[in-house]
């Protein structure tokens, strides 16, 4: 498909779809596990949490073009899974990121840019995902081996250059946000390096959502402090990457990702508590960080005391959706 092919795909949607809502410009936006059969209505209404992630569209098969729920092929984006859901969670006076990729993508999944070769065509899903659930951001969420997929990392980045340009052409706002692993100190060099590739094509990054869990560095963290340093390198980091930004505006590109509970690291001795997440959270508001995030909404409650590395609860003793009820208020202006 030729890049014209890709614009007029999209051109097709109703000029009264291309107004979705920008997101608020401080965010506390949960990731929702979409291989369940939980509602987003009920776990955001449950929750308190009205803006929620999408984890995650991945593609079915390797050398595929189409972006699927779950790489679910029986769920193509083209099929409209959520949407009545979206409808009643806007209600609700929230919304959705959806997020493609995930580390899933790199074991029992395929990531889009990874998978589809053609540049137009990558940028022709991302497009459909914008005008199918009218979004106002993307999540690309690059783990594990998409980290060192070169061509597939100069992909993504030259077709959300085109998705940027469409928009611009058709009216739209769509805000680009990475998900990067981190350490303590900042990016790694290779979640860096997914950053210049996207100065290099002229991509403009929106925000760079880092998760601050899974270091497995060896030795017992202090989850709070840790996500703080990590944060804290980060925006030296984006002030290299971006020299013409504020400090405010660097802090406002920044998302922060916690993992409540005890994350994957085997020994344990990664641990994020309330008071870890008290501790971001009071970060965030003293140096104005755009966008909070948990991995995952479902994790938030006390259902598997000394478990980890559970989808569907967090491994410490707490009540059903306490650190929801902690993050949500940063929602706002």
């Amino acid at each position: 498909m030729t890049a014209l092919g890709a614009v007029a795909l999209s051109n097709a949607v109703p000029a009264s779809a291309a107004t979705g809502t920008v997101l608020p410009a401080h965010l506390y936006a949960p990731y929702f596990e979409t291989w369940t059969t939980d509602s987003i209505t009920t776990i955001a209404q449950q929750s308190g949490a009205h803006y929620l992630t999408l984890a995650f569209l991945q593609t079915a098969a390797k050398g595929s073009c189409t972006a699927a729920w779950n790489g679910d092929a029986t769920q193509p984006v083209s099929a409209g899974r959520y949407l009545s859901d979206i409808a009643s969670l806007r209600g609700l006076g929230g919304d959705v990121i959806p997020s493609f990729g995930g580390f899933s993508a790199d074991h029992s999944g395929t990531e889009l840019a990874d998978s589809c070769k053609d540049v137009n065509q990558i940028a022709a899903a991302f497009e459909s995902v914008i005008t199918t659930y009218n979004v106002t951001r993307l999540d690309l969420d690059v783990e594990s081996a998409s980290l060192k997929n070169t061509a597939g990392i100069d992909r993504r980045n030259k077709a959300l250059k085109q998705v940027e340009d469409w928009a611009t052409a058709n009216g739209r706002t769509v805000q680009v946000q990475y998900t990067l692993p981190v350490e303590p100190a900042g990016l790694e060099a290779d979640g860096l390096a997914v950053l210049q590739n996207a100065v290099a094509d002229g991509t403009r990054v929106d925000v760079v959502n880092i998760m601050t869990f899974d270091y497995y560095d060896g030795v017992t963290t202090k989850m709070g402090a840790a996500a703080i340093s990590a944060a804290q390198g980060l925006h030296s980091q984006l002030a290299s990457l971006y020299p013409g930004k504020t400090s405010a505006q660097l802090w406002a590109m920044e998302g922060n990702t916690i993992l409540p509970g005890i994350d994957d690291y085997p020994k344990k001795t990664e641990v994020t508590y309330l008071p870890d997440a008290q501790q971001v959270l009071d970060f965030a508001k003293a140096n104005g960080i755009g966008t909070l995030s948990a991995w995952a909404i479902q994790r938030d409650n006390g259902g598997c005391p000394g478990s980890r590395d559970k989808n569907d609860c967090s491994g410490i003793v707490q009540n059903t959706w306490d650190f929801s009820h902690l993050l949500e208020p940063y929602t706002g202006p």
